[in-house]
């Protein structure tokens, strides 16, 4: 019960729900036991006495009492299901919450299918059993309680015959619970690494068929499906076990109460009304027991479920604002680097090693560098999307973890090498980091980033409703919103990671003289492989396997016939081969 214990927050705010639904389920508990009395009394007293004035009576009872079942019934059912309904609302939200401030180090690892597994399937086998299964287990103690309650009223020593064989199905149903339990959290996980395998599927379909690799992503698809079923047919043997043996346990002690009650109707020791009374009641216990296996099951589902929801909640939250940050409306833009050494959870090797350089506000620095060489890391560290190992990071003569983080990042306008758009319209996609501005400013960030023509070409125009990632648009197009959108927050400092890498020669040269006049006033970081993009930068740093190996403008490296010239000398003679051909 730990996990329930544990997320306890969620669904104990709402018990007055919870506890009327159990207090109509008493009522209808109630009224259910009456039934084998009303048989009884029926049988014994108005056929075996022939009173048969006494039937439109109770008729009219019983169907009294019947309407009043269906009416408390209906409350059970419905409070049962806001109870569970109301917890899960704000256990979801809670979930949703926790992943909007994890670090990019949980999404580096993580997988989409496998979060949004527990964000549906988990989360609905958690409310399941808060709506039902928790009612149905107080249901089967009501049961037993009455059901036996009055066996020992109408007969203590055939109770004692009829219920013998309740210890073994005791015992018979423990132990389902302890296999049941661990099959249904492997079928979990078997699922959401099915959903996983479908999710990224999806997700890459274009590279799956460009490499025509169809048939072995069917493969891959049917070893995660098979893994599926085989944990279900496995969930299955256990049910297929457990159930006959469990209704083997309750027939024998239907036998035994025809057996002895038999022998006492037959001798005239019990009325035959009592003996059909107590076929009736063994029924309300024996089902309910057997019943318990389901309860079990579905609680067994919502506590494997629960344990991969606390996973979620549990996570670290490693970067997070100080009880004391300081929030700042704008910031001058002043990046010092100080002896600054990275390393990424869970690796050896390290990103970046003993970088120092400044940027004083409205200063553009260029970085360039083999894949892998830190560039991205460095920018990374400035937004705190990560933090550093040691050294020191300042940001207008601060250190960054002194800064509110939301305050720190809207001063951050940062453009990924790989954009990526919502499934909304192209003005709320660049209007996303300041939803506030006006259409004017959302033009002119367009016509900044050299988007505003495709834009307008567009039958919606600004209007226009992109599909899902974007889709529809080309690569370039894609990139030229994203830098739109990074442009409309007018931010302090500028981070471009190889923005302009998906659009052509032609593009990238009117963006990065929209550029020139953007960047004035602002400290900008440029990352790309193209000299091209970074030959205008005050500043150019070239780095190798995380360290900084040269550094000076254009001109300076281009004399220092190192790193930076070769590349230029590689880049260029490719360029004067193009234009050969």
């Amino acid at each position: 019960m730990n996990t329930f214990k544990r997320l306890k927050g969620f669904y104990w705010p709402y018990r007055k729900y919870f506890f009327t639904s159990i207090l109509t389920l008493l009522l209808v508990t109630g009224i259910t036991v009456i039934y084998p009395l009303v048989l009884k009394l029926t049988i014994d007293g108005v056929i075996g006495e022939g009173k048969y004035e006494w039937v439109p009576w109770i008729a009219g009872g019983f169907l009294l009492l019947m309407t009043l079942k269906a009416v408390a019934t209906y409350f059970h059912q419905y409070y049962g299901d806001l109870f569970g309904i109301r917890a899960v609302y704000e256990l979801r939200n809670a979930l949703y919450r926790k992943m909007e401030v994890l670090p990019f180090r949980f999404y580096d690892s993580a997988k989409t299918g496998d979060l949004m597994s527990r964000l549906t399937a988990d989360v609905e086998a958690f409310r399941f059993f808060l709506s039902f299964g928790c009612a149905q287990f107080v249901n089967f103690l009501l049961l037993l309680t009455f059901g036996l309650g009055i066996m020992i009223w109408l007969n203590p020593m055939l109770a004692v015959v009829t219920l013998m064989a309740m210890p073994f199905l005791a015992v018979t149903v423990y132990r389902f619970d302890r296999k049941v339990h661990p099959a249904f959290k492997g079928i979990r996980r078997s699922f959401a690494e099915l959903n996983t395998r479908v999710q990224e599927n999806i997700s890459g379909m274009n590279t799956v068929k460009a490499m025509s690799r169809e048939d072995f992503e069917m493969e891959r698809f049917d070893r995660k499906n098979q893994s599926y079923k085989w944990t279900n047919v496995e969930t299955g043997n256990i049910w297929g076990t457990y159930f006959p043996l469990m209704e083997l346990i309750g027939n024998i002690s239907v036998v035994a109460l025809l057996a002895y009650g038999g022998g006492l109707v037959i001798r005239g020791e019990m009325l035959l009304g009592e003996l059909v009374a107590f076929f009736s009641l063994i029924w309300y216990i024996i089902g309910p027991l057997m019943f318990l296996g389901f309860i079990i099951n579905t609680y067994s589902q919502s506590k494997a479920a629960g344990e991969r929801l606390l996973e979620v909640l549990d996570e670290s939250e490693d970067i997070r604002s100080r009880p004391d940050a300081v929030k700042v409306d704008r910031l001058e833009g002043h990046v010092c680097f100080e002896n600054l050494s990275h390393r990424y959870p869970g690796t050896e090797e390290w990103a970046l090693r003993n970088v120092s350089f400044d940027a004083p506000p409205g200063k553009v620095i260029g970085m360039i560098g083999a894949t892998g060489a830190g560039k991205t890391s460095l920018t990374q560290l400035i937004s705190r999307f990560y933090e550093s190992s040691g050294g020191n990071l300042w940001v207008d003569g601060r250190p960054v973890e002194d800064y509110d983080l939301k305050s720190l990042r809207k001063n951050i306008g940062v453009v990924f090498q790989e954009s990526f758009l919502f499934s909304s319209t192209i003005r709320d996609n660049i209007a996303y980091g300041n939803p506030e501005v006006s259409m004017e400013k959302i033009r002119q960030a367009a016509e900044r980033a050299q988007a505003a023509e495709f834009i307008e070409a567009l039958p919606e125009g600004y209007d226009t409703v992109l599909g899902e990632r974007g889709l529809g648009l080309s690569g370039g197009q894609k990139q030229r919103l994203a830098i739109a959108r990074a442009l409309v927050i007018d931010p302090s400092i500028l981070i471009l990671d190889d923005a302009t890498s998906a659009v052509d020669m032609e593009t990238e040269q009117k963006i990065q003289a929209a550029f020139r006049e953007v960047m004035k006033g602002r400290t900008t970081f440029i990352i790309a492989h193209r000299i091209s993009s970074v030959k205008d930068a005050d500043e150019i740093l070239v780095l190798e396997e995380g360290r900084i190996i040269e550094r000076g403008t254009h001109e300076e490296l281009l004399r220092g016939k190192g790193t930076y010239r070769r590349i230029y000398d590689i880049q260029f003679r490719d360029r004067e081969a193009v234009h050969t051909s």
